[in-house]
């Protein structure tokens, strides 16, 4: 949200600086996220000033350019030479001295310097208006007012403003700050606990007043609940046109374009006091009546920006006797605005319901200051004022006349809450006990009734406008926020509690395997649990039907909470690769969703991405892509840490991965891993082979309570190796090989390593070689070539009868 700090100022005469009352604002809550200076001409027309033009003769050099001469209030006259057309002597004209910066429409900027053009010297230059960014003409200098004194700052003429802007991050809870004018009031209350009192400033609206009514529009409230409050008035004899400049300037500086008087009259109304506002031409109200009720479901209804929506049943609608006009609160129709042939309008000013305005805007798309503001909640008893508000500054930009009587109908008033604060509460929620002055007084100041005072607390009064202050607790959360956080004194005593945790804890065992990760260059990434329904088509492993739909979703593109985390992990992925980050080694933990049977069931995953290289390019290690085996020697090595050594690996075969394998522990599945398949990256824009790893975390969590840890004395004997060179066949895996050697050498062989593989040029068709080493010990004697040879002499034995193996 963005406050105009010259407009706050309409409301406090406060002389702080702009950091001085952003702090103060961040304390109170409405924490200020930045301060961006705002000029209504760029530059602010600093260096620029009145010159008076003495003299004005032909260049000799150039026929279309002069050498003039130009007094601007100095000892001496400058000379300027000039290109424009329409300079003349005696003409009082904006110059630009040397080292004046001025800015292109697109915002660049250029610095005036001394020239020599055409071999004369020119020390300035006499702007037109579009040089200096006060309209868009070039046709020639802008000449002035023969009364404007020579030398003065053109700026002071054209009465440039400087504003400064408050880009405040407001909470959805603080429905009551979205305006100047709560903005201000939150400031007053932090000024009045500084022991400064200033004035509160509000609109008068007194000169509001009837001048006939020649043209009423009756409104009929269909639908009371929907539409608690609705005023209205008619406004005749208007005419649109562009807004003044303050009040352009005003809607500039918050990052508002202006359209014409009528729609940023509305639209300035709305950001000062918070209560949205529609003007409707009234000629384009057919039989001169409004309803405010919903229609019929799939009724076609386009609004301002073009678009043919389909309206729902329960979107609450302003229709006049035949047609829709506007979606409540929402977005203008448009074939009811206001246009340039506009001469009369009814102003409408209303509430809304709140869940009834957010729901339409969700479902339609659609998210305007209005219904950011009526979702939220405003203030229902300011309906009325800020339509007078609204009504006088209309006749004020665009003339006119209040042709009709205010229709307000608000047959159920809102009533204020009631709430009573305990002292003894208060004190224990902050921590302090506060001086029951200081609470009435916070209280007090944020227009928050005090009704009875006891030893014990207070019966209070909150107005309605403070839809998030209905319990105990929000009060107590007002004080504290107005008193000051940095005023509680932290105490100096110190609580600790230890607590007996076994060390399977979910968040223990995560963070173990976490590190490792990190310490092996993968980097963690959050995804977001809602995801888009059509990433279902992707894959056969995802059932439509097993969708968790959100009921009220902020877009279609989450609207359902996720079953696989691959597809969020890809996204980051994409997003990465498009800002050329390709050597990506990623993990997530996370839950996946699912609707089973009506059953809803959540489960834990620990999801791994590999793709690009291995390792950030430098000079002394070649690049080396990221490859299947890489991923597996990541699994098993995390599989290890847990101590999970004993489990099965079998292919994969599904239209996820192109190659892979999934690891078991007897009928428990605990990861699935492989190469994804290049249909699924080309639907995120992923050209390079991504490798991904699903860990069944809640398995893993299960099997590792049942691991015992045992502890072993380091062999002091030594370790043998021997090497095999197989010449076997090209279907035959290392796992085989490595299965065979366990069975027929458990007690001595330690380790298998495949450390070579060969297929090609001097093998048999349909062969491949395999180079195996075998690991030998014994942990209480020596070995001795005898035992060696037998061992490998059963190995070699038992390759070839059930592999069909040679030895090459």
């Amino acid at each position: 949200m963005k406050i105009s700090y010259n407009w706050l100022k309409q409301f406090i005469k406060i002389d702080w600086t702009p950091e001085q009352t952003s702090e103060l604002l961040t304390d109170l809550g409405l924490e200020v996220e930045g301060i961006e200076s705002y000029q209504s001409v760029k530059g602010g027309l600093e260096g620029v000033v009145v010159g008076e033009v003495l003299t004005c003769i032909k260049h000799p050099n150039a026929d279309k350019l002069r050498i003039t001469t130009v007094n601007i209030g100095e000892d001496n006259p400058l000379q300027i030479v000039c290109g424009a057309p329409n300079v003349a002597v005696g003409q009082k004209v904006p110059v630009a001295t040397i080292g004046t910066t001025l800015y292109t429409k697109e915002g660049e900027s250029w610095t005036i310097k001394k020239g020599n053009i055409r071999g004369e010297e020119s020390h300035g230059m006499i702007c037109a208006e579009d040089e200096l960014g006060l309209g868009a003409s070039h046709e020639g200098i802008l000449v002035m007012d023969d009364t404007f004194q020579v030398g003065i700052s053109v700026a002071e003429i054209f009465e440039v403003e400087n504003d400064h802007v408050f880009e405040i991050g407001l909470t959805p809870n603080r429905a009551d700050a979205m305006s100047h004018l709560g903005t201000a009031r939150d400031l007053k209350a932090g000024l009045i606990q500084k022991d400064i009192s200033l004035e509160f400033i509000t609109p008068s609206v007194s000169a509001f007043h009837v001048d006939n009514r020649t043209l009423k529009i009756d409104v009929d409230v269909k639908n009371k609940e929907l539409a608690p409050r609705y005023c209205g008035v008619t406004i005749s004899g208007i005419k649109v046109e562009a807004s003044p400049a303050w009040l352009q300037n005003r809607l500039k500086a918050i990052g508002l374009k202006p359209i014409n008087n009528i729609v940023d009259a509305t639209n300035y109304v709305l950001h000062d006091l918070g209560q949205p506002l529609h003007a409707f031409d009234t000629v384009k109200i057919t039989g001169h009546k409004i309803e405010v009720k919903t229609v019929p479901s799939g009724t076609k209804f386009t609004t301002l920006d073009g678009v043919e929506r389909e309206l729902h049943e329960d979107d609450l609608m302003i229709c006049d006797a035949e047609k829709p006009m506007c979606i409540a609160g929402v977005f203008g129709g448009i074939h009811s605005g206001v246009s340039d042939d506009t001469t009369s309008i009814f102003l409408e000013s209303a509430y809304f319901n709140p869940v009834s305005i957010r729901k339409s805007a969700k479902r339609h798309g659609l998210n305007t200051d209005a219904s950011f503001r009526f979702e939220r909640g405003i203030d229902p008893n300011i309906t009325e004022y800020a339509l007078k508000r609204a009504a006088l500054l209309i006749q004020e930009v665009a003339g006119g006349e209040i042709t009709s009587d205010i229709v307000d109908i608000y047959p159920k008033k809102i009533e204020d809450f009631q709430v009573r604060l305990s002292f003894e509460n208060a004190k224990k929620l902050i921590g302090e006990e506060i001086p029951k002055e200081i609470i009435k007084r916070i209280l007090t100041s944020l227009e928050i009734k005090v009704n009875n005072v006891t030893e014990t607390g207070l019966g209070l009064t909150v107005p309605a406008y403070r839809n998030d202050v209905l319990r105990e607790a929000d009060i107590i959360e007002e004080i504290l926020r107005v008193y000051g956080y940095n005023n509680i004194k932290t105490s100096e005593k110190l609580n600790a509690s230890v607590s007996s945790l076994s060390r399977f804890e979910d968040h223990k065992i995560q963070n173990v395997v976490g590190n490792q990760l990190a310490a092996q260059g993968f980097l963690e990434i959050m995804a977001n649990s809602l995801t888009t329904p059509s990433y279902i088509a992707l894959t056969g492993q995802l059932k439509e039907e097993h969708n968790i739909t959100i009921l009220n979703p902020l877009s279609g593109d989450l609207s359902v909470l996720r079953q696989s985390l691959l597809f969020s992990g890809l996204e980051a992925l994409s997003y990465n690769i498009n800002r050329k980050r390709g050597d990506l080694k990623l993990f997530e933990f996370g839950k996946t969703y699912h609707a089973f049977n009506e059953k809803r069931e959540e489960f834990k995953h620990l999801t791994v991405f590999v793709s690009g290289n291995k390792n950030q390019e430098h000079w002394h290690a070649p690049n080396e892509k990221s490859d299947f085996f890489f991923l597996k020697g990541t699994i098993n090595a995390l599989l290890e840490r847990l101590g999970i050594s004993r489990y099965n690996e079998t292919p994969i075969n599904n239209d996820l991965f192109s190659e892979g394998l999934a690891i078991s522990l007897g009928k428990k599945q605990l990861v699935d891993f492989g190469l994804v398949k290049k249909s699924i990256l080309k639907h995120f824009d992923i050209s390079q082979d991504v490798m991904f790893a699903d860990v069944h975390w809640d398995t893993i969590l299960e099997v590792i309570k049942s691991n015992s840890i045992k502890f072993k004395a380091i062999p002091k004997y030594p370790e043998v190796r021997r090497d095999f060179a197989l010449l076997i066949d090209e279907s035959v895996t290392f796992e085989s090989i490595h299965t065979i050697a366990k069975q027929s050498e458990k007690r001595l062989l330690k380790g298998i390593n495949l450390f070579d593989v060969y297929q090609g040029k001097n093998l048999p068709q349909g062969k491949k070689s395999y180079a195996v080493s075998f690991t030998l010990q014994d942990e209480n004697n020596t070995l001795t070539d005898k035992q060696i040879d037998k061992i490998m002499s059963t190995l070699q034995t038992q390759f070839e009868s059930q592999l069909g193996a040679e030895l090459r």
